[in-house]
């Protein structure tokens, strides 16, 4: 079950797209949505002396708490068991932290799509939550009313580092009831294997995680260009990716691939620490 979900909001539209799933979730699962939002206001003015700046830092926080408050009174709310958190600061190795605190099984973003690269996974606030957080990260693009996961594919490079991430991405398939279809995405280059050694290198992987599950063996010219191939022919409702998390982004996350899986699929994607 998910029980928990923390949603990050800045009062976009896109942070209301995230929650929006996160109470479609919360219908199907009775589960509780942590509201979090994070205020950017300095350290210093907490601890200067009495004056103008310190009277209009305090009047800009109790606004952002009132503009909270009207965020989460929207009817669709109605019935939806919310906690609301605000954090003076925008520290998101705290996301991490309310993880724990709570026991939260899922975070769940908005993004801007496809014309937003640079508000995504550089520098960016999804980034640092996906490089904090040790449970899933569900990164959501458009408005989803219903959200539903039939077919979830997790594309992964059946490294031995994968395993932790393919465990996670499996519990999660558990939860939803879905299909879940293995992939690994052979490109020419450096990284081409033949069709032999990577059914060598698929099966050493499976037979670690105890598992006897179909692979698909997809060539394309690009790791992204294939998955979102692949995700194609068998109608996926989502993309699963395994993350280093604080050590950097995997093998799918280096470079342009990761960045352009997220702001080009029109489907959600979803991140596992490894």
């Amino acid at each position: 079950m998910i029980t928990k979900i923390i949603v990050p909001v800045d009062f976009s539209e896109q942070s209301e797209n995230a929650l929006k799933v996160a109470v479609s979730l919360s219908k199907k699962y009775n589960s509780e949505i942590l509201v979090l939002h994070m205020l950017e206001l300095s350290a210093g003015i907490f601890t200067a002396p009495d004056g103008p700046q310190i009277d209009q830092s305090l009047f800009f926080l109790e606004l952002a708490k009132k503009r909270f408050n009207e965020f989460l009174s929207k009817p669709y709310l109605k019935g939806i068991k919310i906690t609301p958190i605000i954090k003076h600061f925008k520290v998101f190795s705290e996301v991490n932290e309310i993880a724990k605190l709570h026991g939260a099984d899922l975070v769940v973003m908005g993004s801007h799509g496809a014309d937003g690269l640079k508000q995504i996974f550089i520098g960016s606030n999804a980034e640092k939550v996906v490089r904090h957080s040790e449970i899933p990260v569900l990164v959501i693009k458009n408005e989803i009313t219903d959200f539903k996961v039939a077919n979830f594919v997790f594309a992964t490079d059946f490294k031995e580092e994968s395993i932790t991430a393919y465990l996670k991405a499996k519990d999660f398939v558990t939860k939803f009831q879905a299909n879940l279809y293995l992939v690994y995405i052979n490109t020419p280059g450096d990284n081409f294997l033949s069709h032999k050694d990577a059914q060598k290198k698929i099966a050493q992987f499976l037979e670690k995680v105890d598992a006897q599950l179909p692979v698909e063996i997809y060539n394309d010219y690009s790791v992204e260009t294939g998955i979102l191939n692949y995700a194609e022919t068998i109608d996926a409702d989502l993309i699963g990716i395994p993350t280093h998390g604080r050590k950097g982004l995997s093998h799918f996350f280096m470079g342009s691939i990761g960045e352009d899986i997220t702001n080009t699929s029109k489907l959600p994607v979803i991140t596992f620490k490894i």
